[in-house]
């Protein structure tokens, strides 16, 4: 729980001060962005999906027939549509304008502030027990958050500053909260993390693929590969 806890506060303060002072289009900031992405999808990859497989497979409900494993992955399916319908929004209305309209921006924030939510939930609710796994999750998400929040800033610009950053902080801390007073269903669980996975194979590759430019493969191979190492050795 104390671990939890203290990484709950950790993710809040990426939201708040990811990017502050970094160049990220160019050099080392844009280097290090890529490797958090790589670092992230090989989470999911390497770790993540696996373990959704693992135990969607053995829950009772499945086995039963009453859900069937393609249900579970039709969620995953479900969070990377979101996020990219979610982007095609995003980028129509901001390509016309110097500012998101107030009710595409309430509904852009709202969005991720609901994703943050669920990621601060799931720190206290692991479907792998113990300290290791909860760390790999929780820095894991860090660097999603990194990702993330810089495509943010991107579209929204001074209403992320303002605005958005604070929210999506606060959100994650409420997510954390009502994970640490609640019980989860286990399939429930699953399902959450199988929605996270296909939000952050999305965020990672739309920042990445449409400027091949601006990215930085070498650096993304390279977060892939140590994190899986990280995680196979461990």
């Amino acid at each position: 729980m104390i671990v939890a806890s203290l990484s709950a506060l950790a993710l809040a303060a990426v939201h708040l001060l990811v990017g502050e002072g970094v160049d990220t289009e160019t050099g080392a900031g844009r280097s290090a962005l890529s490797a958090a992405g790589g670092a992230a999808v090989a989470y999911v990859f390497v770790l993540l999906l696996p373990e959704v497989a693992h135990f969607a497979a053995g829950d009772s409900r499945v086995t039963a027939g009453s859900v069937t494993e393609e249900t579970i992955y039709g969620v995953a399916l479900a969070g990377f549509v979101v996020f990219y319908g979610l982007e095609v929004l995003i980028a129509r209305t901001t390509a016309e304008q110097s500012a998101a309209p107030p009710l595409v921006f309430r509904a852009y924030i709202a969005v991720f502030a609901l994703y943050s939510s669920l990621i601060g939930y799931l720190l206290f609710h692991q479907e792998l027990p113990g300290v290791v796994n909860l760390l790999l999750y929780a820095v894991a998400m860090g660097l999603h958050f990194s990702i993330t929040d810089h495509g943010i800033r991107r579209h929204l610009g001074a209403q992320y500053d303002r605005v958005g950053r604070w929210v999506l902080a606060g959100a994650t801390l409420l997510g954390a909260a009502v994970g640490f007073v609640t019980l989860g269903q286990p399939l429930v669980i699953t399902g959450l993390f199988a929605f996270v996975s296909g939000g952050i194979i999305l965020n990672v590759i739309k920042e990445e693929l449409p400027h091949p430019r601006r990215g930085r493969f070498l650096s993304f191979l390279g977060g892939a590969v140590a994190y899986t190492l990280v995680v196979t050795l461990i």
